[in-house]
């Protein structure tokens, strides 16, 4: 069974590298939060769309992962569909995946590992981490469809 083990942290915006590589939009929606069932469109610097289905399990730090490559047309019909949605500006930073919640001015940073206790380098920008704290998973941030 594919499993994803990760970590998250806030980000002092402060003293991140002024010039950032440019990031990939994403819009993603859940349709489900128990088990966990998302929606991701994403929008790439040079134009090109692609999207997936995504079915995680229980966990915070390791849960078990299924990600299925879609067509952009049918995510983007799956979003109207979702109950939550939201969208985020996603650069890569070495192997840190750096997101922007545009809507609210939140930097989160995550970091995918091989084990639980992988060790890692920690950037002076990264802040404190709350890969546990439930507040701060995706589908906790996405704010409820207009609408619904």
């Amino acid at each position: 069974m594919p499993t994803e083990i990760e970590r998250k942290f806030l980000v002092k915006k402060e003293l991140l590298p002024k010039e950032l590589p440019p990031g990939d939009e994403l819009e993603q929606g859940y349709l489900s939060t128990d088990p966990t069932v998302r929606v991701r469109l994403v929008a790439t610097p040079d134009g090109t769309r692609h999207a997936e289905l995504t079915i995680k399990g229980k966990g915070l730090v390791s849960r078990a992962e299924f990600n299925y490559p879609i067509p952009a047309a049918d995510a983007e019909a799956l979003l109207h569909l979702c109950g939550r949605r939201l969208r985020k500006i996603r650069r890569k930073l070495g192997r840190w995946d750096l997101d922007h919640f545009r809507a609210r001015d939140l930097w989160l940073a995550e970091i995918e590992l091989k084990s639980e206790d992988e060790p890692f380098d920690r950037p002076a920008w990264l802040g404190d981490e709350v890969t546990t704290d439930p507040a701060y998973s995706n589908s906790r941030l996405a704010t409820p469809a207009a609408g619904r």
